[in-house]
């Protein structure tokens, strides 16, 4: 160990320790509207910035514009003999605050295929990386390669009255969401498929287009992506992707910049790389129980060797919702319409056995708010029946959803010309000192 780094840890470690110490005993003192806990806690329940499109109810789940995700399965339109929403819907919904008619959806659709033409060098910029670069760092590089074409941009470089910013920023948005589907399936392509590419096929609409261009025509494959695409767009402001794109939106970087701070992210095994991880999860106790279809008892005793060595069950908790993630919910009927009539799948049926086993166990711990799934913990076994094994694309799919929602964002965010953000921070011995001034008079904030 250097030595910078030997006294950083002389200092550091002994610190956590106080830290805890600190919130054990403090932490409900408040500093203005807020205790000493939430500010160490990761910020979580403080209210401190604005988002129009979606919020999170603890007990009730995702409301886009105040529909939950039961409601725009039904209201949203649908293609054609089709059963699941049509992404273009969702954007449509947070953008307007309206349910569209299949016309609106139409319009969107074809216009997001006109403007979905890449640029060569951004192809080129991927062929240069090494082939086992991780798809959500090709995913990164590829949209800030593409801020060669930020319109934003190069008018701000000329000079634009602020009342304009939000028409710039739609129109990098719309660029960028008809790209992201193109630039997805290069890299999926590229990775696993021999760089064999496939041509867009501007008669479908965007999720269809998608799944052809990976390689996937099953309809059923269609209908999955037009969910999975619908059910990721958004998940109010405050996760780390819609966030991180609101905070760099908020510097006036352009739509291409501050998507790819929210991509980065999502890359995050505590954002959107948790799919992955469920999927390895699985994958890893089903080869150690033996291979097949394990019982529940056999589940249960994994889990709890699991938790006993210290680690988390992945897609399994979450910072908000108190109850079954309704994303979950909606992939699991998707599972019970489609897939179970034809016939039973292991990985699927190791989902549902999970879910009824793990909230028992993980409630009976007692120190975990939320034992229930979120959407993770179904999403990637659903992506492996229909024979996308490649489990560490799939943080890309959830990115090309997730741009509908914080792209959406950060449009209105120009329009009512929300600020440059910048909260305030204290230190560990500033918080020290209001709490020794709060004994001292008796107060708590």
């Amino acid at each position: 160990m250097d030595k910078l780094k030997e006294k950083f840890a002389s200092i550091a470690l002994p610190m956590k320790e106080e830290v805890k110490a600190l919130i054990k005993e403090h932490g409900d003192k408040k500093l203005g509207e807020y205790t000493v806990a939430a500010v160490y806690q990761g910020m979580k329940g403080m209210i401190g910035m604005v988002t129009e499109t979606s919020k999170l109810d603890a007990e009730e789940g995702i409301r886009f514009r105040g529909f939950s995700i039961p409601e725009i399965r039904e209201k949203l339109p649908k293609a054609p003999k089709g059963t699941e929403p049509l992404p273009e819907g969702i954007f449509y919904l947070m953008l307007t605050g309206e349910i569209p008619t299949y016309d609106d959806v139409l319009e969107i659709s074809n216009n997001w295929a006109r403007r979905s033409i890449v640029p060569k060098h951004v192809f080129d910029i991927l062929e240069k990386l090494p082939p086992n670069t991780h798809p959500m760092t090709q995913f990164c590089i590829a949209i800030s390669a593409l801020q060669t074409e930020s319109l934003f941009a190069a008018a701000y470089r000329k000079g634009i009255n602020k009342k304009h910013y939000w028409d710039y920023t739609y129109e990098d948005s719309m660029n960028l969401i008809g790209r992201l589907p193109r630039v997805a399936a290069f890299i999926y392509r590229r990775m696993y498929h021999n760089n064999v590419h496939i041509e867009p096929d501007p008669k479908l609409d965007w999720a269809a287009n998608f799944a052809h261009m990976l390689g996937f025509e099953q309809i059923d494959f269609r209908r999955l992506m037009r969910l999975y695409l619908t059910i990721h767009a958004d998940h109010e402001g405050g996760n780390v992707s819609a966030h991180a794109t609101h905070l760099v939106g908020s510097a006036l970087s352009d739509p291409y910049l501050a998507f790819t701070a929210g991509m980065a992210g999502l890359a995050g095994p505590l954002h959107g790389l948790a799919n992955q991880e469920v999927i390895a999860w699985i994958l890893d106790m089903r080869e150690q129980l033996g291979g097949g279809l394990p019982t529940k008892e056999q589940i249960a005793d994994y889990v709890k060797k699991t938790i006993e060595e210290g680690k988390v069950i992945p897609g399994y908790g979450h910072a908000v919702l108190r109850k079954t993630d309704p994303r979950f919910t909606a992939q699991q009927d998707f599972y019970q319409r489609y897939i179970k009539p034809k016939g039973d799948d292991d990985l699927l049926e190791i989902v549902q056995s999970i879910y009824e086993v793990v909230p028992p166990i993980l409630g009976s711990i007692g120190k975990i708010k939320n034992p229930w799934p979120n959407v993770d913990a179904h999403s990637g076994a659903l992506l492996m029946h229909y024979g996308m094994k490649e489990f560490d694309f799939y943080t890309v799919l959830f990115g090309v959803s997730r741009s509908l929602g914080v792209l959406a964002s950060l449009i209105w965010d120009r329009a009512l010309g929300h600020p440059l953000e910048r909260p305030s921070s204290i230190t560990t011995e500033g918080i020290k000192k209001k709490i020794a001034a709060m004994e001292k008079t008796g107060t708590n904030g």
